[in-house]
């Protein structure tokens, strides 16, 4: 594959470039011959369903549910609250200052990691059971942002931890935020 990084700072995914690649203006974009896919969850969906090792969702319907409702916790209830767009509107249309948007920030995904703490399985390495799955590999990025505004973790030992199982395992290391910073 080839990675291709979008600077997100600086505004790259708003240009027509990459709009012509995702309308919405968003990251991820995933093209696969000449098809591109869009919105984390569904690309997981996508290549879950065209790879079927390692799962990315159980295909336990049970053990399915609880994969997304974990994974939707993050991709519906922190994440769009939290993403960039969001945090820079709350700044230049809304005139906040950058305390009041780090605590809005720390709010939300503290309310968030909450939840997913108490859905947590403690007999479980990962929210998606014995092996990473979808909601593990939405948990990375947040865990990363939690850090990146100063959020107090302590209260989230489970996902701490499960975060910590992640960062050891080569995929979630290559795919970490800090390697797809643009030259």
């Amino acid at each position: 594959y080839e990675r291709v990084a979008t600077d997100l700072v600086s505004g790259a995914q708003r240009e027509a470039s990459h709009k012509a690649i995702n309308p919405q203006g968003f990251v991820p974009a995933l093209e696969i011959d000449g098809e591109v896919f869009t919105q984390s969850l569904a690309i997981f969906d996508m290549l879950d369903s065209r790879f079927k090792e390692p799962g990315l969702v159980s295909d336990d319907p049970d053990t399915r549910a609880r994969q997304l409702a974990m994974a939707l916790v993050i991709a519906a209830d922190i994440h769009p609250i939290n993403n960039l767009r969001v945090l820079q509107y709350l700044k230049t249309e809304m005139g906040q200052e950058q305390d009041a948007i780090d605590r809005w920030y720390r709010h939300w995904i503290t309310e968030g990691l909450a939840a997913l703490e108490a859905m947590a399985d403690p007999e479980m390495p990962f929210l998606g059971g014995d092996q990473p799955a979808m909601p593990d590999m939405c948990l990375v990025p947040q865990m990363t942002n939690a850090r990146r505004f100063d959020t107090p973790l302590d209260a989230f030992p489970k996902l701490v931890a499960i975060d910590a199982r992640c960062h050891e395992i080569d995929a979630f290391k290559r795919a970490h935020p800090d390697l797809a910073k643009p030259a």
